[in-house]
């Protein structure tokens, strides 16, 4: 069993939770949504016990993105994304909210995931699980052996995404979370995009939109 762990930096001036997940037999990590700061994520990604290998996306709205491109050239990692988000979300200025924040970028994605797909990484395995509702193309990652999913704006603590940006839609992130990531074993933990850390039997407890 490799040995996992999971760092929080809390990034940009909308407090993105960025993740950062290491394996501490190897020194290799992988970032999911690098939000903002790039020199602070650079000085951990230049650091021998922190070799970067991949960017992972939740979604592609700015205060998720911010940086991915920045780290992409830098360090040679390949893009992950769902493929309705590199389509209808990334690479779309208006769509990703980048013009809205006044810094208009889009991302390239280099591996376009399919719901349900596995990916071999760090030693372990992480599902893709598609959860459209905040945007079109919305996917959680879902980490077995570590008991842990990394949920984006999908599912917060006692709450949920905003469904009122382009692709949104308030009915598709309710059948998302009761029917993907309700299914989950309890003990889950959820790292979601913004606010506190839960875990899923909480949220099929306490979350009022449930």
């Amino acid at each position: 069993m490799a040995d996992l762990e999971i760092f929080q930096k809390t990034l940009g001036e909308l407090s993105t939770n960025c993740y950062i997940m290491v394996n501490h037999d190897t020194n290799e990590c992988i970032v999911f949504d690098p939000a903002d700061e790039t020199r602070v994520l650079m000085e951990i990604f230049d650091h021998p016990e922190f070799k970067l290998q991949a960017i992972f996306l939740t979604h592609g709205h700015i205060d998720h993105i911010g940086a991915v491109n920045e780290l992409k050239n830098t360090y040679h990692v390949p893009v992950y994304a769902s493929k309705e988000e590199a389509e209808q979300i990334l690479s779309k200025v208006g769509n990703n909210l980048s013009v809205m924040f006044g810094n208009p970028m889009t991302v390239e994605v280099d591996e376009m995931l399919r719901d349900g797909q596995k990916i071999e990484i760090l030693g372990t395995t992480l599902e893709c699980i598609l959860t459209p509702g905040h945007t079109a193309g919305g996917m959680c990652y879902y980490c077995e052996e570590m008991k842990s999913l990394i949920s984006g704006d999908t599912l917060f603590c006692e709450s949920v995404g905003r469904t009122d940006f382009p692709t949104g839609s308030g009915m598709e992130l309710e059948r998302s979370v009761r029917e993907k990531l309700f299914v989950l074993p309890e003990d889950t933990k959820v790292f979601p995009g913004h606010m506190n850390m839960t875990t899923i039997g909480w949220e099929k407890e306490n979350n009022p939109y449930f």
